[in-house]
């Protein structure tokens, strides 16, 4: 199908991806680089487009199987990738996944073309962690402008939900927890730690194992009970030295600090644990909604 398109000399045309498109839209995700993601494997790339994601992967069983289209130009350059799907359950669409080098009039395209596709019903956009990253849960505002702007123009509303941070490793000065225990775990696959006093849960973290030197921390808490004296500070130490003997050379969280007065994620405490820990912020994570 070909499309005209405002600043681009030919029509840009759609396709559907085929194998042989595998390279080219490699080079699309590796030209949208993030701070702390890991380049993006052909076998990572082979489950995105299966519609499978070690992150958030139930919310993927429960859409039916994506459809992935290529957008090109005259010569036949692959220019732009766009993944979407629909959830039978409550017949939403989503746009899974989104590369075009940020180029406008790609974009633009990219996202007309899975609009038409998907009818008239609601659409969210980067909505999920696709096995293209290591856990990023919605669209980096700050690094990807272009495609933010194209789904706004487009009539999507953008939902600033996560604080996407890292931290070179080793971290020195944080002290470690006591009594901590650390066993596998396979769902984020990782390793949990716990820290029990009288025998109860006082509080918990889950780490992934490092990909190409990036370690994730998926998830820190501490009981009521617990919190006022620097444990979860301490189990944060444990933690990132636990990555660091895995072979981690930084480290990547992310906080969901939804809207500011929202009481159920208020998490000004663990961005203040995470700033005393020297993590620094990468960008703020946006999801997206269209409603027909």
């Amino acid at each position: 199908m070909a499309i005209p398109t405002f600043g681009q000399a030919t029509p840009l045309s759609v396709r559907p991806y085929q194998a042989g498109d595998e390279v080219a839209v490699l080079d699309l995700v590796a030209a949208d680089p993030l701070p702390g993601q890991p380049p993006t494997t052909p076998a990572m790339l082979a489950e995105a487009l299966a519609g499978r994601s070690p992150v958030d992967g139930g919310w993927w069983a429960e859409l039916d199987p994506p459809v992935t289209d290529v957008v090109h130009d005259s010569r036949g350059q692959v220019l732009g990738v766009v993944s979407y799907a629909t959830r039978p359950g409550d017949g939403a669409g989503f746009l899974l996944w989104l590369h075009c080098r940020e180029d406008t009039a790609v974009a633009n395209t990219l996202i007309a073309h899975t609009l038409d596709r998907l009818g008239r019903r609601t659409v969210h956009a980067f909505e999920f962690a696709s096995a293209l990253t290591h856990g990023l849960e919605g669209l980096p505002a700050r690094h990807r402008p272009v495609t933010r702007r194209a789904l706004e123009g487009a009539g999507f509303t953008s939902r600033d939900l996560w604080r996407y941070m890292r931290v070179p490793l080793p971290v020195s000065g944080l002290s470690n927890a006591a009594h901590v225990t650390v066993d596998e775990c396979e769902d984020p696959p990782g390793k949990r730690l716990e820290v029990r006093e009288d025998g109860q849960l006082a509080a918990e973290a889950t780490i992934g194992r490092p990909v190409t030197g990036t370690g994730v921390l998926w998830w820190i808490s501490v009981v009521p009970a617990a919190r006022g004296r620097d444990l979860g500070l301490a189990l944060l130490g444990s933690a990132l030295d636990l990555l660091t003997g895995l072979g981690a050379r930084e480290a990547i969280l992310y906080v969901d600090d939804g809207p500011v007065g929202d009481p159920e994620h208020d998490r000004t405490a663990a961005n203040g644990m995470y700033d005393r820990a020297g993590f620094t912020e990468v960008d703020r994570l946006h999801s997206f909604t269209r409603r027909p």
